[in-house]
């Protein structure tokens, strides 16, 4: 008896943390609810590096992820850089477009929501506005010598230096 009600309790704790985070989720959606649709992917099938798709936050405080229109999902993803902009293509979440005018900024860091790495620059951290938010959203190259690249055709996308 003693082991069912402990094993029960523990059920139950488990269960009331999933539904703490579940609720907080749903919280964190509804105060960004006034974030407007995503600009549409273009039809474009380049490909690019691979890697994963961290998470979007507000730009400087990299644990506010934005959780409307899947952009707080990470997943598995590559990252196109056409000169329109860049295209995160996603799987198990929608593709990402960033018009290459919504683009103000790129740089390597060690961490964003849900994801921090050993080494100073494993993260490609593109800052971008939207609807009048500056937004950051990270990016983790499989290979790490993808990470100079990818920085350095983002940064020439921009017309900046890459920081």
């Amino acid at each position: 008896m003693k082991a069912f009600l402990g094993i029960a309790g523990t059920l139950v704790v488990i269960a009331a943390a999933y539904f703490g985070m579940y609720r907080g989720w749903r919280n964190r959606q509804a105060r960004q609810s006034e974030l407007a649709p995503l600009p549409e992917v273009p039809a474009d099938k380049t490909r690019g590096v691979e890697g994963v798709y961290v998470a979007t936050t507000s730009a400087g405080d990299w644990m506010d992820r934005i959780a409307v229109h899947e952009l707080g999902v990470r997943s598995t993803a590559d990252l196109a850089v056409i000169e329109a902009g860049l295209i995160f293509h996603r799987q198990g979440a929608a593709d990402v477009f960033i018009p290459a005018d919504h683009l103000t900024a790129v740089r390597t860091d060690r961490g964003i929501a849900g994801k921090v790495t050993a080494e100073k620059s494993g993260l490609v951290v593109v800052t971008w506005s939207h609807d009048g938010r500056e937004l950051d959203t990270g990016f983790r190259p499989r290979r790490k010598a993808d990470t100079e690249p990818l920085t350095a055709s983002i940064a020439t996308l921009i017309g900046a230096d890459a920081q």
